[in-house]
């Protein structure tokens, strides 16, 4: 499958919901250090992938997250603390169409509601999360319980209200929108939580990855012992996601350059390893559109496309 290579490094990568050839880049200069940054809107082709637009950051960009309603609408995580919106239907010097600063330190996440979609979530160092709607230049509600960094939150595929955030204290924390505070906290890992993920087909499940090189999944109803703990991870887990096409399957990436298939109800759980990145591997997807379709990108700036199970190097 095709390669393609950033000018910066690699942090996050998303397929679109609606065009199955389509993919979005958040890329920043330095290791996401100091410099700029750059969203790369990406399409695939049988042998290349070509670049369809791309959006210049002053800051790095650490994630990035696709519209549900909106075909041609995505939304990026800055550096510099702010969330801005891309429009690509529009000319280039038209774009950020918005760009939101409230949080008072670096954004690190985005994600939008599957079922309500209007609205998304950003997560910050600055202990946050923010729920935010489309239409409005100001957030709708802060949640501010977590200690340390929210490096992750994402919705629940089922229930337009209830999101999960995954925090440097520690803990996930289960929220409610219309509730005043969170409705649940998981003590999940002795070691900071850098993501999580809800279960596509189980709506009670959720994935974290830590930097105790742990993945553990868990069932909210019953959440003092995980379900599973996946092992097989030499350094911190950057990312989990689990499978849209499958119950059981769950990707991850780390800093130990690799990227892995799991199924987390196997004796074996291992299904697969992919040792393709030369630096850290901090951003993966699957598509949704195209089943064992993934993609990841790395700190080396590449990023690759590739049907699970066969070489992602392989042109």
């Amino acid at each position: 499958m095709p390669i393609f290579k950033t000018p910066f490094n690699g942090y996050s990568v998303k397929f679109s919901p609606f065009y199955e050839t389509r993919l979005a880049v958040a890329t920043a200069q330095n290791f996401g250090i100091l410099g700029n940054g750059r969203v790369h809107v990406l399409d695939l082709t049988p042998t290349s992938i070509t670049e369809l637009a791309s959006f210049d950051t002053a800051d790095g960009v650490y994630d990035v997250s696709w519209s549900e309603s909106h075909d041609n609408l995505l939304v990026a995580a800055v550096a510099d603390g702010s969330i801005k919106l891309y429009d690509l239907s529009l000319p280039p010097e038209a774009n950020p169409v918005r760009s939101l600063a409230e949080h008072t330190r670096e954004a690190h996440s985005v994600d939008y509601n599957p079922v309500r979609r209007d609205s998304f979530l950003s997560s910050s160092w600055d202990d946050t999360v923010k729920l935010w709607t489309v239409d409005r230049p100001v957030s709708v509600r802060t949640f501010k319980e977590h200690a340390y960094c929210v490096y992750h939150s994402c919705w629940n595929p089922r229930h337009a209200d209830v999101f999960a955030s995954a925090s440097g204290d520690c803990t996930v924390r289960i929220w409610d929108v219309r509730e005043p505070g969170s409705t649940m906290i998981i003590p999940g890992h002795e070691h900071e939580i850098l993501s999580c993920d809800w279960n596509k087909y189980d709506e009670c499940l959720i994935a974290t990855g830590s930097v105790d090189k742990t993945v553990k999944v868990w069932d909210v109803r019953n959440f003092r012992v995980p379900m599973a703990v996946l092992n097989g991870h030499g350094y911190a887990v950057r990312k989990v996601k689990f499978s849209p096409h499958s119950r059981n399957m769950l990707m991850t990436c780390s800093y130990d350059m690799s990227v892995c298939m799991w199924d987390f109800m196997a004796e074996d759980a291992l299904l697969g390893r992919y040792d393709h990145h030369t630096e850290f591997a901090v951003g993966i997807d699957m598509s949704v559109l195209v089943e064992g379709l993934l993609a990841s990108t790395g700190w080396d700036g590449l990023v690759y496309v590739w049907q699970h199970g066969t070489d992602p190097r392989a042109l």
